[in-house]
C-alpha cells in the first residue's frame, strides 16, 4: 500500500482549503464578523452569544432559526471569518447555491466531477448552511441535501444551519437529524425585527478597520 508523503498531503490540504474558499465566496461577507454585529437588537444576544462561543470552540450543531433580517446570515459569516483566521477549513454556503454547484458538475465544461465536490462539501471541516429550507424542492435537491446532513450526522461533524422557516416546515428527515439533542443542544430563535428595514441613523455603524 502506498502511503503518500508529506509534502502531497500538505499540498492536497492546501487545494482543499483553497477549494472551499473559492466556493464560500466569503469576500461577499467580509463585513459580517462578531464586531460588526449589532447586540443592541430585539431578540438576538443569546443567538450572538452562541455563534461566539461555537468559534471559538466548534463542536457539534449550532442551529438558528427566525425571519428575514434578524442577522442569522451574519453570525453565520462571522463563525466562517473566525474559524478561517484559525486555519479551520470551513465551507460556508448558501444552501440553494451548493446545490447550483453540484449540478454545475454535470455540464460539459466543468473541470471538476460530481464526486469529488460532493466528497468536498460533505467531508469540510466546518460546514455552514445558510437558508435551509429556500432551495428548489425537487427529489435530486431533497435527497442530495439529506445525504450531507446525514453524513454529517453520522460523524458527529461540526456545522452551522440557519433557516427562516419554522423548525416543522423542515424536511422531516434533516429535522430528526437535527433534533437531536446529543449534537444539537437547542435551536436558537432569533424573534427580533428585520435590521434592514431600519433607517440608517438607527443602525450601529461598523467599526473603523484597523491600520496595520
Amino acid at each position: 500500500m502506498l502511503v503518500p508523503c508529506k509534502c502531497k498531503l500538505a499540498d492536497r490540504a492546501r487545494r482543499t482549503a483553497n477549494d472551499l474558499l473559492e466556493m464560500s465566496n466569503l469576500s461577499a461577507f467580509q463585513d459580517k464578523t462578531f464586531e460588526t454585529f449589532d447586540t443592541d437588537m430585539r431578540g438576538v444576544k443569546r443567538a450572538f452569544m452562541r455563534a461566539v462561543e461555537f468559534a471559538k470552540k466548534p463542536d457539534g450543531w449550532l442551529v438558528f432559526f427566525g425571519n428575514y433580517g434578524v442577522g442569522k446570515t451574519h453570525l453565520a459569516s462571522a463563525i466562517a471569518n473566525e474559524l478561517l483566521k484559525q486555519n479551520y477549513r470551513v465551507l460556508f454556503a448558501v444552501v440553494p447555491d451548493l446545490l447550483d454547484h453540484l449540478r454545475s458538475t454535470f455540464g460539459p465544461s466543468s473541470e471538476v466531477q460530481y464526486d469529488q465536490r460532493f466528497e468536498l462539501i460533505r467531508d469540510a471541516a466546518i460546514l455552514i448552511l445558510d437558508d435551509l429550507g429556500t432551495e428548489n424542492t425537487t427529489p435530486w435537491a431533497r435527497e442530495k441535501l439529506f445525504q450531507i446532513i446525514n453524513h454529517r450526522y453520522n460523524g458527529r461533524m461540526p456545522t452551522v444551519i440557519t433557516s427562516n422557516r419554522r423548525p416543522e416546515e423542515i424536511e422531516p428527515r434533516i429535522f430528526s437529524r437535527m433534533s437531536d439533542r446529543a449534537i444539537c443542544e437547542e435551536f436558537i430563535i432569533m424573534d427580533g425585527d428585520d435590521y434592514r428595514r431600519l433607517p440608517p441613523a438607527q443602525r450601529r455603524k461598523s467599526p473603523r478597520p484597523r491600520r496595520p
